[in-house]
């Protein structure tokens, strides 16, 4: 070999290393801007009916506007006839058979608006939906039928390719529905381990918390909402844990029953968990910011444990996550928040 063209075997090498390099660079930088170009989105906590009442929940989320977070709690329920099983909306694992299907419930019910986006929308403010799946079990059977689900809506939903390595976070494709789920191993097991290497992921899951090694509740609602953010995640994301999913225990202590005045520590602590979540590269969400006196609670079906006593008290802190950041803000005040999150009832 001539010392020319050895010299150029070197560049050609040389070269395509680089490229190589600042591809895995490149797919490996968490893209968090993809979800409304970075500002937060409003997410409608429960956003399906309990026992048949309540019915309009995700026609109330649709009309606050785009980009909105849809959740929808997930049940197995078994034809004890036929012994054939649905997925089914439902606020538990142990389901009556009454309970309305997620296909019919959610996926067709946006059928005209998807096709419309895909027909001629604006790309760029796609995802309009965030589809946020809380299994009420862990069952395999109901999972592969999740999974099964949204094959037939893959063009729908968002996706992103698996590759050999789980650290490499793939580029998203980006299409009007993206479906977040929660952190289980076992959802792990058949949304991302058993998926093979060049198929697409449908769903992402969230981080693990790491729980504080205590059985005292006090001493763990302490903790939680005390010790520094790096000790409750420390793990980057993945190509299928892409999100922190947190209650706002993590940031007032004893959570919304014991909240008080709203304060600057409170904003500092609120900004500090944001900050370390986007640094990472995970989107954040927190839950549930509701503030609603008790006779309204009961007519509404919103549960006392996520209200912060008032509606005011509820609206500092919608500003407060708006301002900090947080990507993902729920409560099942969807009008009012929206309204906040636009500038007005303030």
């Amino acid at each position: 070999m001539s010392l020319k063209t050895w010299f150029a075997s070197k560049v050609l090498v040389t070269a395509l290393l680089l490229c190589s390099l600042g591809q895995v660079a490149f797919t490996q930088e968490p893209d968090l801007d993809f979800l409304n170009h970075g500002r937060p989105v409003p997410d409608a906590h429960n956003c399906y009916p309990y026992d048949g009442r309540w019915n309009d929940r995700v026609d109330r989320a649709l009309k606050t506007g785009f980009p909105v977070g849809i959740e929808q709690d997930l049940a197995w329920s078994v034809d004890p006839a036929s012994g054939k099983g649905r997925v089914v909306v439902s606020h538990d694992a142990k389901t009556t058979g009454s309970e309305p299907e997620e296909r019919q419930y959610f996926f067709e019910r946006v059928r005209p608006l998807i096709e419309k986006e895909l027909a001629g929308g604006d790309r760029s403010k796609w995802p309009l939906i965030v589809l946020h799946f809380d299994f009420k079990d862990q069952q395999p059977a109901l999972l592969h039928a999740v999974w099964n689900l949204l094959g037939e809506y893959e063009t729908w939903i968002t996706t992103a390719p698996k590759t050999a390595d789980p650290h490499e976070l793939t580029a998203f494709d980006r299409k009007p529905i993206l479906v977040l789920t929660e952190d289980p191993d076992a959802q792990e097991k058949v949304f991302f381990n058993e998926v093979p290497v060049g198929a697409r992921l449908r769903l992402f899951g969230s981080a693990h918390t790491k729980t504080p090694a205590t059985h005292d509740k006090k001493e763990l609602q302490h903790l939680a909402a005390t010790l520094p953010p790096s000790e409750l995640l420390a793990e980057k994301p993945t190509n299928y844990r892409r999100w922190w999913n947190n209650s706002w225990y993590e940031v007032e202590e004893g959570g919304q029953p014991h909240a008080g005045a709203w304060t600057e520590a409170d904003m500092a602590r609120l900004r500090s968990l944001v900050e370390h979540a986007h640094k990472l590269g995970y989107w954040i969400r927190f839950y549930t910011l509701d503030g609603f006196d008790k006779a309204t609670g009961r007519e509404k079906g919103w549960l006392e444990g996520y209200n912060f006593g008032s509606p005011e008290a509820a609206k500092q802190r919608w500003r407060a996550a708006t301002e900090a950041g947080v990507n993902f803000i729920a409560t099942d005040q969807y009008e009012d928040l929206s309204a906040v999150m636009r500038g007005a009832g303030k």
